[in-house]
């Protein structure tokens, strides 16, 4: 197989990386973007010559003003959107955030219009059911101290709920 044939049949997916975040009551901080109709978390997508935690820290920052230091990958989606194409999504640990922290929170206002901690029984009803099942399925693994690999926010071989 000549190179370039070889080029033609890999996967170039884009790449987004985004953190959970949990107050004291368990439940997710979730933003409500301006270019969105529905809620999501914080992050975005990796630029080129970063890492997927590097791109979530830099999402975070950019996106809610704060710095926490982010932990341990907790899910990993591969997520093919028939506009965008293939899409790999990291989940990384964002941690409890201290009253302290989670009160400097400063909106990117060009970007989101409001921000939230849900509980986890509310997720499915603010956001579309593959982030839904994304984001559950990363808060189970957190608490089974292992990641999860997932295809359209789902363990391959289970169907959707």
């Amino acid at each position: 197989m000549a190179a370039n044939e070889h080029e033609a049949k890999m996967a170039h997916p884009r790449m987004a990386a985004g953190a959970l975040f949990f107050d004291v009551e368990g439940r997710v901080l979730m933003v409500e973007p301006t270019y969105k109709d529905y809620w999501d978390i914080p992050g975005g997508y990796v630029e080129t010559g970063e890492s997927p935690l590097q791109a979530a820290s830099r999402e975070v920052h950019e996106e809610l003003g704060i710095t926490p230091v982010l932990g341990r990958l907790l899910a990993v989606d591969w997520a093919p959107n028939g506009v965008e194409g293939d899409k790999v999504l990291y989940l990384f640990d964002g941690g409890e955030l201290s009253e302290e922290t989670a009160q400097g929170i400063r909106p990117q206002a060009e970007e989101l219009k409001a921000v939230r901690f849900v509980a986890p029984r509310e997720i499915a009803d603010r956001t579309i059911p593959r982030l839904a099942r994304r984001i559950l399925a990363a808060i189970e693994a957190r608490a089974e101290s292992a990641p999860v690999y997932l295809e359209h926010g789902q363990t391959p071989g289970k169907q959707a709920a």
